[in-house]
């Protein structure tokens, strides 16, 4: 296969067969690497400009229902010491956000029964009341007419990471969800007009190139307003405590690849990829990543929230973080949005999909 013709596809239409996504994934070439890096932020600057989103995350609870073999929140582990904000505190903390500059906010949890539909619609509700934010919900996988609620209500956004588009591997890191309702669930936000993020891990136990590969088809086939991916991170406290954790060169290449087959998709350069690697955030936003999510939950419950150990940022003051990342942000040659960061794929602000 020629790389010259085929990096130049990906810059000018990213229309990829999955020979190509395999061919690309599996470069080791320092050079060869570093180039389909470039063609990822090359289409990033054409199609996203230079713009990078900041979307402040406040995770509100750590309680969760679910039994995923590589998170730290999951309900077996009895090590955790659990936390529910209020929703006073989530509201006034938005609108507190909202004042800073701050034009997006992030609400996200464990999938935790205790927040009903009716409450997460009243948070959702008095923050767009108070605040000229743009509201994000990450709660997880909820019944249809929650979903329609909070929309309703006036929720912008929902992130719902996919997190392996091979049903196999799906099952291996979700013992006790089904891989089917998951993607049913994305179908129901898109239906229901949300922004609709999903995203995946790489170089969890087990995932193969092929299994990324059928991860960037994901993208390139649904189109997602956004897109998450970082790298697998072992917690101690799961059944995939002994295991390794996934590398920066390979998440960064999965990043250009879903800014080339996505074109002007939303990608976070995500916290996870920056804990295992000081500059990794950067790296990211130079492989065609253009926003970042910076940790605004209150101190005495941050280092709860541990999904993965050694969390970037994780006993920072929020303040602080406030200003280091414009500064990060800055250093790559890149500008601080000003705007809500709405999808570009949705009619009327984008172009449509």
């Amino acid at each position: 296969m020629n790389l010259d013709k085929l990096l130049e596809k990906c810059i000018d239409n990213g229309d990829l067969t999955r020979d190509d996504i395999v061919y690309l994934l599996k470069l080791d070439n320092e050079s060869d690497v570093s180039r389909l890096l470039n063609a990822g932020d090359s289409v990033r600057k054409a199609c996203c400009g230079d713009a990078v989103q900041i979307r402040a995350l406040i995770e509100f609870s750590n309680v969760c229902a679910r039994h995923c073999n590589y998170c730290g929140l999951r309900a077996p582990n009895t090590k955790i010491d659990r936390y529910r904000m209020s929703p006073d505190e989530i509201v006034d903390l938005a609108v507190y956000l909202n004042g800073k500059g701050l034009k997006t906010v992030v609400l996200q949890s464990g999938e935790d029964p205790h927040y009903t539909a009716d409450m997460i619609a009243d948070v959702v509700k008095r923050i767009k009341a108070q605040a000229d934010t743009a509201v994000t919900l990450c709660v997880g996988e909820r019944p249809y007419d929650d979903y329609k609620l909070w929309k309703e209500a006036g929720a912008d956004r929902y992130l719902l990471r996919h997190e392996a588009a091979n049903r196999e591997l799906y099952k291996q890191l979700h013992p006790d969800s089904d891989y089917d309702n998951r993607m049913r669930c994305l179908r129901w936000l898109r239906e229901l007009g949300y922004q609709v993020g999903a995203g995946c891990m790489v170089g969890c136990p087990g995932q193969t190139v092929e299994h990324l590969a059928d991860d960037i088809e994901f993208f390139r086939d649904f189109q997602p307003d956004m897109a998450g991916i970082g790298p697998f991170i072992a917690h101690p406290d799961t059944p995939f405590h002994d295991t390794d954790c996934g590398t920066v060169e390979m998440t960064l290449k999965m990043v250009a690849l879903a800014r080339i087959v996505t074109r002007n998709a939303l990608l976070p350069a995500t916290t996870a990829i920056g804990s295992i690697s000081e500059l990794g955030r950067e790296m990211a936003l130079q492989a065609g990543a253009d926003v970042v999510m910076p940790n605004y939950t209150p101190l005495k419950y941050r280092e709860r929230y541990e999904i993965y150990p050694n969390k970037r940022c994780i006993s920072e003051d929020p303040e602080q973080c406030h200003s280091c990342m414009r500064l990060r942000i800055i250093s790559t040659g890149r500008t601080v949005s000003t705007d809500h960061g709405h999808s570009r794929k949705v009619p009327g602000v984008g172009g449509g999909r």
